[in-house]
């Protein structure tokens, strides 16, 4: 069977960098990219498709032989919270109709995002297990939990291939932030590049496990293709790239931009953040399936900015 992949959610900071990721890999004619509405770049076959809409996602899977869903769709953390019962009601519905056509159908994989946003107080800050205790904070944390357990279920009652990572903070050049508690890291390279002062929504000192775009991307893959017998997690695989402050990205920016400013003023965003992990162990799906990331802090902001740089010269 050649693999069919829909991807729901597709205009989001990693719908975009996944979509071409899995172009590349499979072919343009493979990968059926979706959202609410047609991206202006999008280069393949895209469909307008709202999640919320379980017949309309039915139509497109059986349209096109669909063999995979990737399922990106959801209202995130700090948004999430400026309407709790909303994002509720679209983050669980939309993955519980992912999960009832893939059992329908018969569907040979089925990917789903989770988020450090599962933790809370009962789980150890430093170096946070895969097994830790989940009472989260946040509507879109707890949405989240939901999710994983939902996966959990639909593998166990229905033989449902359902695979997952729990991702810390993205770090990605190719779009802007998109309403996360982490996504600071990448608005203020955006205002480095700009020769602009920054303005930090949390503490200077607040340490939060990050990861950049490109060991997402590669992390999400290596997942999906791996041997079903290697595949032991089946709530969430926590994975890990570097802990970080807003204190220490400044620095490193420093180095390239020495006058570069930062104001920090915290806002609700900084109640979120304490109550997520400073650090992931990521042992299992080390161990499982090979996982390892490959950017560092300097690696990541080095290529940021250059990214960024080249970014806004075209724009400017």
């Amino acid at each position: 069977m050649n693999t069919v992949i829909l991807l729901i959610g597709a205009n989001g900071q990693l719908g975009k960098v996944l979509t071409n990721a899995l172009q590349d890999k499979y072919g343009k004619e493979s990968v059926i990219a979706s959202d609410l509405k047609k991206s202006e770049d999008s280069d393949g076959i895209f469909e307008v498709i709202d999640a919320t809409d379980i017949d309309r996602i039915m139509e497109v899977v059986i349209q096109y032989n669909v063999t995979q869903i990737y399922h990106l769709a959801a209202i995130l953390s700090a948004k999430g919270e400026e309407n709790p019962l909303r994002t509720w009601n679209i983050n669980v519905k939309t993955w519980l109709n992912v999960l009832e056509i893939s059992r329908i159908c018969n569907l040979e994989k089925v990917f789903y995002p989770s988020s450090i946003a599962v933790f809370g107080n009962g789980a150890p800050s430093n170096n946070t297990p895969n097994n830790a205790y989940l009472d989260p904070t946040t509507v879109y944390g707890i949405s989240k939990v939901d999710g994983e357990n939902w996966a959990q279920y639909y593998h166990v009652k229905y033989g449902l291939d359902v695979r997952s990572i729990r991702y810390p903070g993205v770090i990605g050049y190719q779009s802007l932030p998109g309403g996360g508690t982490t996504d600071y890291a990448v608005d203020i390279y955006h205002k480095a590049v700009l020769n602009k002062t920054f303005t930090c929504f949390l503490n200077k000192d607040t340490v939060l496990p990050m990861i950049f775009i490109d060991d997402v991307i590669r992390a999400t893959i290596e997942l999906m293709e791996a041997p079903i017998e290697d595949i032991k997690v089946r709530t969430s695989y926590n994975i890990a790239g570097v802990s970080l402050s807003p204190k220490e990205i400044t620095s490193e920016i420093r180095e390239l931009y020495p006058d570069f400013r930062v104001d920090y003023k915290p806002d609700f965003r900084q109640d979120i953040a304490e109550g997520w992990p400073r650090s992931i162990d990521d042992s299992e799906a080390r161990m499982d399936w090979g996982w390892k990331p490959q950017y560092n802090l300097w690696s990541i902001t080095e290529t940021m900015i250059s990214e960024l740089i080249g970014q806004y010269e075209v724009i400017l």
